[in-house]
């Protein structure tokens, strides 16, 4: 199935946003996994990214964007939590292990949202 048979799709889904729209949307999310990705070398793309998500969520609202942005979302708080815990955490040298299995797991999360992303698919079914 090609791109614009899948935008065509979703556009049939979601009649209150016309494809330029949805493209828009589409963008955005792209450029927030990019956001999150950036992160591992400049960390305060990672902040840059969720307030993107937290601006433009309305727009989502009803397009399978919406559970990208949730998705996005829960990346940040949950790797923000594991990441103080896991600096606290350094005192006792455990730290560092949390550390990395964060790092691990936001990029994970990354990986996997880009791709559904890329294939037009919501994260949550």
């Amino acid at each position: 199935m090609s791109d614009e048979q899948k935008l065509s799709i979703s556009s049939e889904n979601q009649p209150h946003k016309t494809a330029s729209e949805l493209e828009s949307i589409k963008t955005m999310t792209h450029i927030v996994y990019g956001l999150q990705a950036a992160s591992f070398i400049i960390g305060l793309t990672f902040f840059a990214a969720v307030i993107v998500n937290y601006i433009k969520r309305e727009e989502t609202t009803g397009t399978l964007y919406e559970s990208h942005f949730r998705w996005q979302i829960r990346t940040f708080w949950f790797g923000l939590l594991w990441s103080i815990i896991g600096f606290a955490a350094t005192l006792i040298f455990i730290g560092f292990i949390l550390l990395l299995i964060n790092a691990i797991w936001i990029l994970y999360r990354i990986i996997r949202g880009w791709i559904t992303l890329s294939e037009n698919r919501p994260m949550y079914d």
